[in-house]
């Protein structure tokens, strides 16, 4: 086990005066009794970190549910679903819940470029203000044979799309996730291609079932499930669904995605599921349901097709799965 040695000048962090209380002037002004006195922070075992504080759009939720997306399977437990996470920021592990904590979520900025009429940046809850919030039942297959349900709650990417006005030269969206090593301990392994990021065609973008995700379970969506905005799109593997996005480029050319680098003879572009085609070093004919360990068969696009088929019609020749 390593050993930490504090040089003479620091102290440990929990006796640090909580980066909300030192910037609240106000507070800290109404609470010192007179004009001149000293003020005086009393330390609290309640004090709270920046990144601990409570999500501002927690009122937001629970936003209606969407009837017409629906599912064969129960909808698999939270305590499960936010504990057990791909989220290579913060490890390769599953168990990535406590390290995510430390991320900070407020002030949380979006871009849009590329190709579109105005770039603009905009801060998330004054996105989430201009999105129609709904809640949708998917399944979500990942690529490693194990499966889940989730109620997700957030808007269609469609939505975004109409909020960037891409040009007609536009044909993908390149989407790339949050840089900060200081926080994000996996981003500090120089091997990997960082920030994260992933694309989908504008087709892919525009279907009804690609899903900006903000909430589940009722509640903004949990650090670990790729607070405050990431993506569902849930007739894909789940390397596809890249989470904590701050950027949406759109552009004429395929982007290059971090899976695509790190290992493209795995993990190509498209990762459409399909039971018939198997990954490199394992089956992809059934799947396993995260919580209950039930086999299950897995469906052609997980269930999706009568929804995604036509996406991909003349691309015989391209790698459609993963």
């Amino acid at each position: 086990m390593p050993v930490i040695k504090r040089r003479g000048w620091e102290i440990p962090e929990h006796q640090a005066t909580p980066e909300a209380l030192f910037f609240d002037r106000r507070r800290l002004l109404a609470g010192a009794g007179a004009i001149g006195a000293a003020v005086l922070v009393p330390r609290s075992a309640d004090a709270q970190r920046v990144s601990d504080l409570p999500d501002p759009s927690a009122s937001l939720y629970p936003v209606p549910r969407n009837p017409k997306y629906v599912l064969d399977r129960p909808i698999t437990d939270e305590a499960v679903n936010t504990t057990y996470n791909n989220f290579y920021e913060f490890g390769s592990a599953k168990t990535i819940a406590r390290a995510a904590r430390k991320l900070k979520i407020r002030p949380w900025t979006v871009k849009i470029d590329g190709l579109v009429e105005k770039p603009i940046e905009i801060g998330i809850d004054d996105l989430l203000k201009q999105m129609p919030l709904e809640e949708r039942l998917y399944r979500f297959r990942c690529v490693e044979a194990w499966a889940m349900a989730v109620p997700w709650s957030g808007f269609p990417f469609a939505k975004l799309v109409e909020l960037a006005k891409p040009l007609s030269s536009a044909t993908y969206v390149r989407m790339e996730t949050f840089l900060d090593p200081s926080v994000a301990s996996g981003q500090r392994q120089s091997w990997y291609p960082w920030p994260y990021t992933e694309g989908l065609t504008l087709a892919e973008a525009t279907n009804e079932l690609a899903f900006l995700v903000t909430g589940a379970y009722g509640k903004p969506v949990a650090k670990s499930m790729g607070s405050p905005l990431r993506l569902a799109v849930p007739w894909k593997y789940g390397f596809k669904s890249i989470k904590s996005i701050v950027r949406f480029s759109f552009t004429a050319e395929r982007p290059k995605t971090f899976w695509g680098s790190v290992q493209g003879n795995e993990y190509g572009f498209w990762a459409n599921v399909n039971p018939a085609v198997p990954h490199p070093r394992w089956s992809q004919a059934s799947e396993w349901m995260l919580g209950t360990k039930e086999r299950r068969p897995t469906q052609l696009f997980n269930g999706y097709g009568e929804y995604v088929v036509d996406l991909y019609k003349g691309l015989e020749n391209e790698r459609l799965w993963a």
